[in-house]
C-alpha cells in the first residue's frame, strides 16, 4: 500500500468529520485467499520472479490455488465485531477486494467467493450486519487496481514506467512493451465503477478505504467523476481516504508513525506484526506499543485504524485477540482521553502525547513512561481546578514553579504522580482547567518589573 495526500480541490460535497474524529480507533481486516497459505496479501505472487523470488512469494498459479482451500468455516462476523467493540474500537473496515481481484461479496462480474472459491458464500453482508448490530461505525477497503482483471494491464502510467523485467508477467502495464489500448482500458473502468455501485447499493458504508490508486493518474481513474458517483451511489453522507489521486477526504500513513501531524483529518494505518495478511508471522508488537501509538495518534489529532488478519477458517488468531482485549481494558479505564477529543500540546510544553477535552477545559496528559515522581507542563495559563490520575480515587498534588503572574507570563506546573499508581500501559493524568484552555506560546520576554 502507498499513500497519497488527501488534498481535495473545491470539493463537491464536504464530509461530515464528526463520528470519525469522535471515534478515534478503528480495526482494519484483512483477509481473504491469501489467509489459506499465510502469505502476504496480492503481494507475494506479483513481487515473485521466478528462480529468484522473494521471502514469502510464491508463482501466480499457485497464489491463486488458494481459493480452493478458503472455506471460512468458522467464521463468525458477531464474534469479530464484539470482539472489536470489547477491544474499544468505533469502527472497522473490511477488505472487500484486495489487489488480487477476489471479491469477498457476491459481485456480478469479476472473481470473488460465491463463484470462485470452495467457501461460495458472499462474506462481506454478514459482515456489515454484524457491525452495525455492534454499533460500529462501516468501511469498506477496495483496490483500484486489480492484477487479475484481463483488461486491467492494457495501458500505462502517462511518463511512467514501460515495462516490467522480462522474467516477470505484467500484472500492472500494457506488458510487452506496444502500444496502449484505451477500449480495454474503458471496459475495466466499466467493471471498476459496477463494482463500487455495488458495494454502494448492497451495503451502504461510510466511508471507502480505497487502495492501488498509484499504478494510474487521476485523470486515467476519472477520479473527479468517480468522487461525484460515489456521493450519488451512496447519499446522505461518504467520508473517502486520501487514496484518489487528490480527491479524497483524509490522509493514510502506513506503517511508518508520522513525526508531523498530517493537515486535516488523517488515520494511521498499522499492522500487529509485519504483514497485512499473515497471522502466524511472530514479530507481534507489545500491549504497551499499541496503547502508545494510540495515544500518539489521538495526542496529534487523528486515528489509529489497527489490522487483524484472520486465520482461512475464519478465527481470529490467539495472539490478535490478546492484544486487543487488553487495549479494551485499558481504554474502558482511560477512553475519556481518546473518545471525542482534540489535539493536545506540542511537545515543548509537555514531554508525551496529550489531548483537550471538545470544550477544551479538561487537558489529558499522557503518562507513558515511568514519570519518577513529578511530571512538568509549561505554557497554562488557566487557574487549576483539580488534577487526578484517571482510575484512581483523590487529587494529585501539584505546584507551580517560576512565571511572572503580572506579565501574563505563566509558570511551569509540576505533577506529583505516584509511580506504584501508574498502569504499566500508560497512564492518564485529567488537569481540570478553570475555562477553555488559555494557552501561553512565545519566545520569552523581558520582565521590566520584578
Amino acid at each position: 500500500m502507498t499513500n497519497s495526500h488527501a488534498t481535495t480541490p473545491e470539493p463537491l460535497i464536504a464530509p461530515d468529520f464528526t463520528w470519525f474524529n469522535n471515534a478515534r480507533f478503528g480495526i482494519f481486516v484483512h483477509w481473504g485467499i491469501y489467509s489459506v497459505g499465510q502469505y502476504e496479501a496480492s503481494w507475494s505472487f506479483f513481487n515473485h520472479v521466478p528462480g529468484q523470488g522473494w521471502n514469502g512469494s510464491l508463482p501466480h498459479d499457485q497464489y491463486m490455488a488458494q481459493r480452493h482451500g478458503f472455506l471460512a468455516r468458522r467464521y463468525d462476523p458477531v464474534a469479530w465485531c464484539e470482539l472489536f467493540k470489547a477491544a474499544g474500537a468505533r469502527y472497522t473496515v473490511l477488505t472487500t477486494k484486495h489487489c488480487d481481484g477476489v471479491a469477498l461479496w457476491d459481485t456480478a462480474e469479476g472473481l470473488s467467493t460465491v463463484r470462485d472459491c470452495i467457501v461460495g458464500k458472499d462474506l462481506v453482508a454478514p459482515f456489515v450486519d454484524a457491525a452495525r448490530n455492534a454499533g460500529l461505525h462501516l468501511g469498506l477497503y477496495y483496490s483500484h487496481c486489480d492484477w487479475n482483471h484481463p483488461d486491467y494491464a492494457t495501458i500505462r502510467q502517462p511518463g511512467g514506467f514501460t515495462h516490467l523485467p522480462p522474467e516477470n508477467p505484467g500484472y500492472k502495464y500494457a506488458y510487452p512493451e506496444g502500444p496502449d489500448d484505451h477500449g480495454r482500458w474503458e471496459n475495466f473502468l466499466r467493471f471498476h465503477r459496477l463494482q463500487l455501485k455495488e458495494l454502494c447499493e448492497k451495503f451502504s458504508p461510510e466511508l471507502f478505504w480505497f487502495d492501488g490508486q498509484w499504478e494510474r493518474s487521476s485523470e486515467q481513474w476519472r477520479c473527479a467523476e468517480l468522487r461525484k458517483q460515489l456521493h450519488e451511489w451512496r447519499p446522505g453522507g461518504l467520508i473517502l481516504n486520501g487514496r484518489m489521486c487528490g480527491y479524497g477526504d483524509y490522509d493514510t500513513p502506513e506503517q511508518g508513525f508520522p513525526t508531523i501531524a498530517p493537515r486535516g483529518e488523517w488515520e494511521f494505518c498499522m499492522t500487529m506484526n509485519k504483514w497485512w495478511g499473515m497471522a502466524l508471522d511472530p514479530s507481534y508488537k507489545t500491549a504497551q506499543e499499541l496503547v502508545r501509538t494510540l495515544c500518539e495518534c489521538a495526542g496529534m489529532g487523528g486515528n489509529l485504524l489497527l489490522n487483524v488478519s484472520p486465520l482461512s477458517d475464519g478465527t481470529i488468531f490467539y495472539e490478535q485477540e490478546r492484544l486487543l482485549r487488553e487495549m479494551g481494558a485499558w481504554l474502558a479505564v482511560n477512553g475519556e482521553a481518546i473518545y471525542g477529543t482534540q489535539a493536545g500540546l506540542p511537545l515543548t510544553h509537555f514531554y508525551g502525547p496529550s489531548t483537550l477535552s471538545a470544550d477544551r477545559t479538561t487537558l489529558n496528559l499522557f503518562v507513558l513512561d515511568r514519570p519518577w515522581g513529578e511530571v512538568s507542563v509549561k505554557g497554562i495559563r488557566n487557574k487549576i481546578k483539580r488534577i487526578t490520575l484517571v482510575g484512581h480515587e483523590g487529587e494529585l498534588k501539584y505546584r507551580l514553579s517560576g512565571g511572572a503572574e503580572f506579565a501574563n507570563i505563566p509558570g511551569v506546573l509540576w505533577i506529583s504522580v505516584p509511580d506504584e499508581a501508574c498502569n504499566p500501559l500508560g497512564s492518564v493524568v485529567k488537569v481540570e482547567l478553570e475555562g477553555p484552555l488559555d494557552f501561553y506560546a512565545s519566545e520569552g520576554q523581558v520582565v521590566t518589573q520584578n
